[in-house]
């Protein structure tokens, strides 16, 4: 490839080829810090003798402490024994913040411990809107934090506010640049609404996920800040991104300069990399080799081996399943700005060329926001213009519907490795990834992975499964979050299960390096804030008519199975229900006794059973050598009746947990379940290099994120349940943000530029250095015990 073709339109050439730090400048904004000592309102400054009366505990202590002339208050989290801790700040009277133009809650914080903390910050109205953000509260002197409440940026382009979405729809990122210039640290958005009623807030609350070890912080000078238009940067969203898919405003330890810097990091990773030498104690298939030898079935399966879970490979061998999701190209892409006009969306005949002269006549500016974001994309007929793709619908949430993406990572692969035919740099690609797995003590490639890597033969792989689809009926929890529920009392539903399974088992061939697979993944089974929630399939199910609605039908005849007489059920309810005719056609009763409650579990359990069964049905007819794993239950849609009907039909039960790792209270249903497990996602993501959110989870730095991936996974080896966990993802997001959804993560084990982050990479050397023996030392006591 051509460096004078790369860079003959870029005005970074110059920079990039001599390898200098090339740093753009800015225009000078006023000092922002001024309005963090000048605050418009004073919620809580804590040098009064006593604590406030505005503060509610939950599962926290707190205490006032002196600091000379100054007092802070201490917060004791009780977090590694609950399923979440915190304190809420709430007034007798809600507080009353309408008269302010653009503002900001501000306050001085500091971890009292070596590591950050987590904080999550949720504030709700009078009408229970909330608004959620949160931020790692670093160690050492007192840093001052903040979060936008009102601000401009929070009306969509229609100049409607932005009240339902969890994104900015204008700019399509989870998480945008600072809009102001200032030392202080900005709270990372995460979900609710960003319009709040501020004539009457009702709480806000700080507080911490299920967390891990003591966490203890302290804060001061819980304010009101205003958010002048004067200070603000009006380029923060314009070229963010350089030519590499980085921040191009920021440096950063691993940032990528020029191609000479990348392919000097792609050499001496390869002499590292020993071309995936692994670790001396696996067996062929990733292994125990040094434990005891079990029956060998040439497939991977599951065994209870003493008091604990395991995996065994198809040799014989215990089998942790440790490894990384998403070893792929799909959802590395990002939304460009550009659109097509009608008379040309995307020829077909472009896909995987260079980007034609046709094209591009019909291209016009769908965004001009997103478009801004870019310091460079290729012009179209230049060598990496192959990279861009055409998306015709169906994006999740964002700037666009529709449009053009650019694919940073891919663009990068070729610059990397180069070609000599055709996408050779994926061949490349994917020798070294399967090097890198091995090489840093992996036993696996997890879900998502790309089917190219089925038949690598070197190290064992996941894959997945999904359901969805338009041919058969569906049913709603109410918050369907990523789509509709299937009916799977409707018989298209086994049909489309069937033709599914089918086309993965034609992928996988028999292949005994495949460990199982998932079918489906974080379906809206049911939330577990409110019992309309949790119950949500079974209450808008019972309103529908059971003439259209198979699920309503079995939910009809397993309530007159146990009652038989209609007036039984009344007086059961305490309702008033005319007929089963009438129950039959719909009914609609949100006063619950607690006989509705244990019917509902009931039938919510036969919702579950339904959908799990027929799955297996279909995946031990064409799958029956390789594990079904269940369908990845988000830790916010994990009703227990879903997950006991579950058990009953799947060979290992699968969660996604985005935690700091498995708390024991939480978890302590598996006791009873006494079902293999496993970890199908966890990240721990940072900003610290160039990115705009860290993620679901966050550390405060790349060296901090490498402890907590440690620390998780320990969780996860010390549990006599789970046989293994796997890390979403491979690849970080885009930092303008995934073309599906807006995802703009620090969660990769590479960055963009295909470059390993190499604390990481050494944490997960040290730990698979010692797992087989910390996970199963026990069970061969257990073992030899009972020979």
């Amino acid at each position: 490839m051509s460096l004078l073709s790369l860079y003959k339109r870029s005005a970074f050439a110059v920079f990039a080829l001599t390898g200098l730090n090339f740093t753009p400048a800015h225009a000078e904004q006023p000092a922002f810090a001024e309005y963090f000592s000048k605050p418009i309102v004073e919620i809580e400054d804590f040098n009064g003798a006593e604590l406030p009366t505005t503060i509610e505990l939950d599962r926290s202590q707190v205490s006032l402490v002196d600091k000379g002339d100054d007092r802070r208050l201490r917060v004791d989290f009780d977090a590694d024994n609950n399923q979440g801790a915190g304190i809420v700040f709430r007034p007798q009277t809600p507080w009353d913040w309408s008269q302010y133009d653009e503002f900001a809650i501000a306050l001085d914080a500091r971890s009292l411990s070596e590591r950050s903390v987590h904080v999550f910050f949720t504030i709700h109205d009078k009408n229970g809107a909330m608004h959620s953000r949160s931020v790692s509260i670093k160690p050492g002197p007192m840093t001052s934090y903040y979060s936008e409440l009102k601000a401009a940026d929070f009306i969509n382009p229609e100049g409607t506010a932005d009240v339902a979405n969890e994104l900015n729809q204008a700019s399509g990122l989870r998480g945008n640049p600072p809009k102001w210039t200032s030392a202080a640290t900005p709270f990372i958005w995460m979900w609710g609404t960003k319009n709040l009623d501020f004539s009457a807030i009702a709480s806000i609350n700080f507080h911490l996920q299920d967390g891990h070890g003591a966490k203890s912080i302290e804060i001061d000078k819980l304010r009101l800040i205003a958010l002048p238009p004067e200070a603000e940067d009006p380029g923060y969203l314009s070229n963010i991104v350089d030519e590499f898919g980085q921040n191009y405003r920021a440096d950063f330890a691993s940032k990528v300069r020029s191609l000479e810097d990348l392919h000097a990091k792609r050499d001496q990773e390869l002499k590292a990399l020993d071309n995936g030498k692994a670790m001396a104690d696996r067996s062929k298939f990733g292994g125990w080799l040094n434990g005891p030898k079990l029956k060998g079935t040439g497939y991977f399966r599951t065994q209870k081996v003493g008091e604990r879970w395991a995996l065994v490979d198809p040799e014989g061998y215990l089998y942790l399943a440790t490894g990384i999701d998403s070893a792929r190209l799909g959802d590395t892409g990002t939304i460009t700005g550009y659109d097509f006009n009608s008379k040309y969306k995307y020829s077909k005949s472009d896909k995987g060329t260079k980007r034609s002269a046709k094209a591009e006549k019909h291209r016009f500016v769908a965004s001009q926001m997103r478009k801004d974001m870019f310091y460079w994309l290729p012009e179209y007929g230049d060598e990496l213009s192959n990279h861009y793709s055409y998306i015709p619908g169906g994006l999740h949430s964002g700037a666009l519907k529709q449009g053009e993406s650019f694919n940073f990572y891919s663009a990068n692969l070729e610059r990397k490795y180069g070609e000599t035919k055709k996408e050779s740099y994926l061949d490349d690609w994917e020798k070294v990834t399967v090097d890198r797995m091995l090489n840093w003590g992996f036993t696996s490639l997890g879900n998502w992975t790309d089917p190219r890597f089925f038949d690598n033969k070197r190290i064992p792989f996941f894959t997945h499964v999904w359901t969805t689809d338009r041919r058969y009926k569906t049913v709603s929890s109410g918050n369907d979050f990523w789509w509709a529920l299937p009916d799977p009392f409707d018989p298209v539903y086994e049909d489309v299960v069937e033709d599914k399974v089918k086309e993965i088992a034609k992928q996988v061939k028999n292949n005994p390096w495949c460990v199982g697979v998932f079918v489906d993944n974080e379906k809206s089974f049911g939330r577990p804030e409110t019992v309309e929630s949790r119950y949500g399939i079974v209450i808008h199910t019972l309103g529908r008519n059971a003439d259209y609605v198979p699920t309503k039908k079995a939910f009809t005849e397993l309530m007159q199975e146990k009652y038989q007489d209609i007036n039984k059920l009344n007086a059961a309810w305490e309702t008033n229900i005319a007929s089963w005719q009438a129950f039959a056609k719909g009914i609609n009763d949100s006063d619950l006794n607690e006989q509705q409650l244990a019917d509902y579990s009931a039938m919510l359990y036969l919702y579950g059973d339904e959908y799990f069964k027929t799955v297996n049905k279909v995946m031990k007819k064409y799958l029956p050598n390789h594990l079904y794993l269940g369908a990845r239950f988000a830790d916010w849609g994990m009703p227990i009746e879903i997950v006991k009907a579950s058990a009953k039909h799947v060979d290992v039960v699968s969660f996604n947990l985005y935690k700091e790792g498995l708390q024991t209270k939480k978890w302590a249903f598996l006791e009873e379940l006494d079902m293999p497990t496993i970890i199908g996602e966890f990240h721990v993501g940072s900003i610290s290099n160039g990115h705009f959110h860290p993620g679901l989870v966050h550390a405060m730095d790349q060296q901090e994120r490498a402890e907590m991936y440690k620390d998780y996974m320990n969780t996860i080896f010390d549990s006599p349940y789970f046989v293994g966990a796997h890390w979403f993802q491979y690849i970080d997001s885009p930092i303008t943000g995934r073309a599906f959804d807006g995802e703009n993560y620090n969660v990769g084990f590479v960055s963009v530029t295909d470059t390993p982050y190499p604390t990481l990479v050494e944490a997960a050397k040290e730990l698979h250095s010692d797992m087989y023996q910390r996970t199963f030392g026990d069970a061969i006591k257990s073992l030899e015990k009972n020979k």
